[in-house]
């Protein structure tokens, strides 16, 4: 069974590579054969050359965005929690305020991230407004329904028992809520690094506080196209590595006695 399950590991890691492998490969043998310009579309080989190049000011834009996206993260994971758990304990408030956590979801940042911009003053809190704005509804969402999605025969039976709301919210409705609660990270962690770039794009903010945006922004103004596909390529590794620690995080809370992890290992 072991060596079977390493396999399986290798072949889901591995084949991604070959693909991702084989992709760069014909996008550098086709922009040779075909002579693009640079300026117009450059090679996986420009890019690297530029991300080599550029690399301390993109790295320090990097860690500027990384630093905004994980803020919004933990401030949306811990207001949409929050929200989701008084939304269990009242079906009214639910009713009367999850209309306007779906019309916060539905409108465009870049609509309201002007006003946030001139409201706060502070650029750096500014944008991490908006980047929470972004990842909030996906914790909400998935909390709430996690909360609510309790086995009826154990529900009927902490009634019975007559267990307190407290306890049944710890011991029945949290354990039972928790994949759907990573399945929300999982969502909103790329949401806030979304976010992030969106708000830093409407600033539009330079100097030493600027970001992965700004660096995209000022590589066009230059026609620099190698270093802003470098900035592009940085954010997307950015959202991966976030997306693959909230799938690590779901399974070390959850593979030892959760059927929906216990299953995918099966």
């Amino acid at each position: 069974m072991k060596p079977l399950l390493q396999s399986e590991t290798f072949v889901r890691i591995a084949a991604p590579l070959a693909v991702g492998v084989a992709l760069l490969a014909v996008w550098e043998i086709g922009c040779r054969l075909g002579s693009i310009p640079v300026y117009l579309f450059p090679k996986p080989s420009d890019i690297l050359a530029s991300l080599i190049k550029n690399g301390p000011s993109l790295l320090r834009a990097l860690l500027i965005t990384l630093r905004i996206t994980l803020q919004a993260f933990a401030a949306a994971v811990v207001l949409g929690t929050l929200i989701a758990f008084m939304f269990v304990q009242s079906r009214a408030i639910e009713v009367s305020l999850f209309p306007y956590a779906v019309l916060l979801q539905v409108t465009p940042i870049v609509a309201i991230a002007p006003l946030i911009i001139i409201l706060v003053k502070n650029t750096q809190l500014s944008l991490t407004v908006c980047a929470t704005l972004v990842a909030l509804f996906p914790i909400i969402s998935n909390t709430t329904l996690g909360l609510r999605s309790v086995d009826p025969g154990l529900a009927s039976y902490f009634r019975m028992n007559r267990a307190s709301r407290l306890k049944t919210l710890v011991r029945l409705r949290i354990p039972g809520a928790l994949p759907y609660f990573f399945g929300g990270l999982r969502i909103s962690s790329g949401l806030a690094l979304i976010g992030a770039v969106v708000a830093e794009f409407v600033a539009g903010t330079g100097g030493r506080s600027s970001g992965l945006a700004y660096e995209i922004l000022d590589a066009g103004f230059q026609l620099d196209i190698p270093r802003m596909f470098a900035a592009l390529f940085l954010i997307t590794v950015t959202g991966v590595l976030l997306f693959g620690a909230m799938v690590g995080l779901s399974k070390l809370a959850l593979s030892n006695w959760h059927e929906s992890e216990i299953g995918a290992e099966a």
